[in-house]
């Protein structure tokens, strides 16, 4: 299958390893040492607390809210093999309930897949090969071995921060940002936060609480515009890295909330089935 498919794949966590590649590779990748502890420091100010519990409570408040989404994403990758072709994907959701992708190689014009994931099930189309693959949430959790749900992934894909904690342990201002360290029981999670923006997100860093694991991303977040009162960050910066490294740009260049969208597919009779649940 085609490498470049899956590394997109990839990016959204819940569909790695669902077309071809070793959950080794992108397990591996995702390790590094934990580097939050360096960053942050404890503000041993009186009103530290209150100071947290506001910060934290607009962060809530930003949460982009939505009932439906599409948007067209212009894809690129970089791994140990070099830049990768282009993609272009087609992405539409509706709250709650349902996630479609179309991921399409650029420079082809073509679709390489379609895949469709509610939130017990991911259904992906191989147009290239003619497979029809069929898997569970929880499938996919053990292959990958890391905790994610549709709603994390809704959250990915939309904007919102992830994994997020109110367990606040430090923090740190600095000028107009605001870093913020939250632990929690699978990560400890770094948010650095634009004062001069009402406290937009500008990265997420999360490293496992597990020392034995080391897990490590990075999401950066940028060039926010404001559409019909929705704050969205139009660029994306997603980074893994340790003995390989995996960086992922995402340009939103199209986008629509609250819009009658369509989630076709169709599975043709021609395909094989591959199916784990």
């Amino acid at each position: 299958m085609m490498r470049y498919s899956l590394l997109f794949l990839s990016l959204f966590v819940i569909l790695i390893n669902c077309a071809c590649h070793s959950t080794r590779k992108i397990q591996t990748a995702i390790a590094k040492k934990d580097t939050t502890q360096a960053v942050i420091v404890a503000d041993p100010k009186a009103d530290s607390v209150q100071f947290i519990r506001d910060i934290f409570s607009q962060v809530r408040k930003n949460r982009i809210d939505f009932k439906t989404f599409s948007a067209k994403i212009k894809v690129e990758y970089t791994d140990k093999s070099g830049k990768g072709p282009d993609l272009t994907v087609f992405a539409r959701m509706v709250k709650d309930s349902a996630i479609w992708l179309s991921i399409n190689a650029t420079i082809f014009s073509y679709e390489a897949f379609r895949v469709l994931i509610t939130p017990d099930s991911v259904k992906v189309l191989n147009k290239k090969e003619k497979e029809y693959q069929l898997r569970s949430v929880s499938y996919l959790q053990e292959l990958v071995q890391l905790p994610f749900d549709f709603n994390t992934l809704q959250d990915l894909i939309i904007g919102n921060p992830v994994y997020l904690d109110s367990n606040i342990v430090s923090f740190k201002k600095n000028d107009d940002l605001v870093l913020l360290l939250s632990s929690g029981k699978l990560f400890k999670h770094l948010l650095t936060l634009n004062a001069a923006a009402n406290y937009e997100l500008q990265h997420s860093k999360l490293d496992d609480v597990n020392a034995a694991r080391n897990r490590t991303c990075d999401l950066t977040y940028s060039n926010y515009e404001n559409k019909n009162g929705v704050n969205f960050p139009t660029e994306r910066k997603i980074s893994v890295a340790e003995k390989s490294r995996l960086d992922v740009d995402m340009d939103f260049k199209q986008y629509d909330f609250n819009q009658a969208v369509s989630l076709p597919f169709t599975i043709p009779k021609n395909y094989t089935l591959h199916k784990a649940l």
